[in-house]
């Protein structure tokens, strides 16, 4: 048995290449495959013939998107259409990483699987079209939306906790108060979503850090872990202009799925600071 990992290069395909999956392991990052082609994606899948594909391939750059609109649709709806139908052929089920940005934000409560999605911006209409996409063309689909990933392997530098101790230099910073999500520390998610597959029922899950915070408290408790003396200033959204569109609160809880959740986020930023620590 062998599973496949597409975005291999990224940090959760990286963090599932760590972990111990009990089978072999096909990583694949962007550069070898383009999921965007039907045909190289059908060529990949026959050659090596995986029990499961886990799709972490993704154009996750949300500003930028508004920019590039046609690569975001390419890689976030295109490419898991083309998963979906590749790995359907060979009865292979699939796992398809999504993202909390698939809703509006207006919720007053935390999001389970059933609510309705709303995405504000490009990444996430992008991303919720894959969704689609994977539910059309293969029926055996665990589609999994997270939310504020993070990860530290060596290159990997484009996660918020990293850009906000980038910035701890200045002794100063200013961080958006009025946004809520669930931080999740991508070895938990790995953890998660093993013991999702290992279930064997298809569906949408969500699976995130437990509990829910600001992008200001998760600054905050990030610097206090790292013994790090900086002013964190909360600010309203309003004063940051971005190109995207973020939903306000994307907190997620999951209904589907109660007996497999994530540790609660601070655990896992905890772990994340002391792996720094140990490191440096």
């Amino acid at each position: 048995m062998s599973i496949m990992i597409t975005g291999s290069g990224g940090q959760l395909g990286l963090a599932f290449q760590q972990a111990d999956l009990q089978s072999g392991k096909i990583p694949l990052p962007i550069s070898q495959l383009d999921v965007t082609s039907l045909a190289d994606v059908r060529q990949v899948i026959e050659a090596f013939s995986p029990s499961l594909v886990i799709n972490c391939a993704g154009y996750t750059k949300v500003d930028q998107a508004e920019n590039e609109p046609d690569l975001a649709w390419r890689v976030n709806a295109v490419g898991p259409r083309n998963m979906a139908i590749a790995t359907a052929e060979r009865a292979i089920p699939l796992v398809h990483i999504s993202t909390d940005y698939v809703f509006d934000g207006r919720a007053e409560r935390p999001y389970h699987e059933f609510d309705s999605t709303g995405p504000l911006s490009v990444y996430g209409r992008s991303k919720l079209a894959g969704e689609h996409a994977v539910v059309t063309h293969n029926p055996r689909h665990y589609i999994v939306r997270t939310a504020w990933l993070y990860h530290h392997e060596p290159g990997q530098s484009s996660n918020f906790p990293l850009t906000m101790l980038r910035l701890a230099v200045h002794g100063q910073v200013r961080v958006v108060s009025d946004q809520y999500g669930s931080p999740t520390y991508a070895p938990h998610l790995v953890e998660a979503v093993k013991a999702l597959v290992g279930t064997g029922a298809f569906g949408t899950y969500h699976l995130a850090g437990s509990g829910g915070t600001s992008w200001y408290e998760l600054t905050r408790r990030l610097y206090a872990h790292m013994d790090l003396a900086v002013t964190v200033t909360p600010v309203a959204t309003t004063e940051f202009i971005r190109p995207a569109k973020r939903p306000r609160y994307s907190i997620l809880r999951t209904i589907q799925s109660p007996e497999i959740t994530l540790p609660p986020w601070e655990e896992g930023l905890l772990q994340f600071t002391a792996r720094l620590k140990n490191e440096g």
